[in-house]
């Protein structure tokens, strides 16, 4: 997994729009969180994304967006953003390029590991957590995130 400090890679997916989206396109609008899941409408992972959800409203108030990717393709993310009123971006990564570039490849290639950057609009990992069984504590390191934006006075920048 990428550390904190080290510049995040650039890539291009494919939203669950079909829209093709890079990652300084994302960085456009201010910092990212960005996470990393292994397959929609799991159980932890339906978990991890409604908990986001649920803080979306705070998460966009502090002037973060927030982006998930994971292998499915583009009409698997359409029906787990609409089947759970998800807010934000699903991005598909079938062939696991992004996946690979963060260092979240399951072990021997298999699945995917669970974990959350924070990225700044100059591309630099502000912080990351890995944690793939304890989903609530990448709820909490967002919940963080935007804590700590909000005491620095940058909400909404």
């Amino acid at each position: 997994m990428l550390d904190a400090g080290s510049r995040a890679p650039e890539f291009m997916l494919q939203s669950h729009e079909g829209i093709e989206t890079s990652l300084s396109e994302l960085l456009q609008d201010g910092p990212l969180i960005l996470y990393f899941y292994p397959a929609d409408f799991t159980p932890g992972c339906t978990k991890e994304a409604c908990s986001i959800r649920d803080i979306h409203k705070d998460i966009q108030a502090a002037g973060l967006n927030v982006v998930g990717i994971s292998p499915q393709d583009e009409a698997s993310h359409a029906r787990f953003r609409e089947e759970h009123n998800l807010p934000f971006i699903l991005l598909s990564d079938p062939d696991k390029v992004a996946i690979k570039m963060y260092d979240v490849d399951g072990p021997f290639g298999i699945g995917v590991r669970r974990a959350t950057f924070l990225i700044n609009q100059d591309q630099t990992i502000k912080d990351a957590m890995l944690a793939d069984v304890r989903v609530s504590r990448h709820t909490e390191f967002i919940e963080k995130a935007v804590i700590l934006r909000e005491a620095k006075g940058l909400k909404g920048q």
